[in-house]
């Protein structure tokens, strides 16, 4: 059995640490996107990445459209991951909706977590007065259409929209790539999946500690977002980044690994 969900999710273990660090990779994204970062906390940690069924390298024979319905399908992945590894006291790093499904499984086997680390979270991306998550649902509900009716066009809009940083286009068409390589109806589920969704109920119950990384200017996740899951979930560390864009993982990598390490350093400190 968990041999069945390594190769299903494509799991890879690194590092020379024993904590483990786990990656989970955003909406239209593969393990790959982490190879700027990852590799830097390997001295330290066990570091752990995998492809969510439907993304990347996993096996497309194991998706499921029900369980992918919605993101307890996803949660389940990274559970799944963690019993097949026996993991613990893990380090969660999510990025933009795997951040979400970090705080899902944190609250749904919080012994397991030690640490939340997530990169552009947003619990909510549909505007409900006063909350502001960045769209209207009239948006949402356009750019879902579009992926039905025009997946390329969707994707060559989007991709380099959501990294932002012009001067580096090879970085938004790394993306763009990544969600022509991703079949269009397990992307189209995703998406109505992660856009519509609503976690903002989820937050209170967290009991791990988290840091928040914000992006300074991020079209995805705006700073409201940030101010609001730091008032909201307990525990929590919001730092603003200098980076823009949805994707400082791979278009700011070193500030990236420094706001990570300036949090994890003083909690593992002796």
């Amino acid at each position: 059995m968990a041999d069945d969900v390594l190769r299903r999710n494509n799991v890879r273990v690194s590092g020379s640490g024993t904590q483990p660090m786990l990656f989970a990779h955003g909406f239209g994204c593969d393990q790959n996107m982490w190879r700027f970062v990852a590799p830097a906390f390997e001295d330290e940690y066990r570091v752990v990445l995998f492809d969510y069924v439907g993304s990347g390298k996993s096996d497309l024979a194991a998706y499921d459209a029900k369980r992918y319905s919605a993101l307890d399908g996803y949660v389940q992945d990274v559970l799944d991951v963690v019993h097949a590894l026996d993991l613990r006291d893990v380090v969660f790093v999510g990025h933009s909706v795997s951040s979400m499904v970090g705080v899902l499984a944190a609250n749904r086997e919080p012994d397991r977590f030690e640490r939340l680390v997530m990169i552009g979270p947003s619990p909510r991306y549909v505007n409900d007065h006063p909350y502001v998550g960045g769209f209207e649902r009239g948006d949402i509900e356009g750019l879902l259409e579009m992926m039905e009716g025009n997946y390329i066009g969707w994707a060559n809009f989007l991709g380099p929209a959501i990294v932002k940083n012009p001067d580096r286009p090879e970085l938004g068409a790394e993306l763009v790539e990544s969600f022509c390589s991703t079949d269009p109806v397990v992307a189209r589920r995703f998406a109505e999946a992660t856009f519509l969704s609503d976690n903002r109920a989820d937050l209170p119950g967290v009991r791990v500690p988290s840091l928040i990384l914000q992006c300074s200017d991020d079209m995805v996740a705006p700073l409201e977002v940030g101010d609001y899951l730091h008032r909201e979930m307990p525990g929590s560390t919001l730092r603003v980044m200098k980076a823009t864009g949805h994707c400082p993982h791979m278009s700011h990598p070193e500030e990236t690994i420094e706001r990570m390490r300036e949090y994890l350093r003083p909690a593992h400190a002796g």
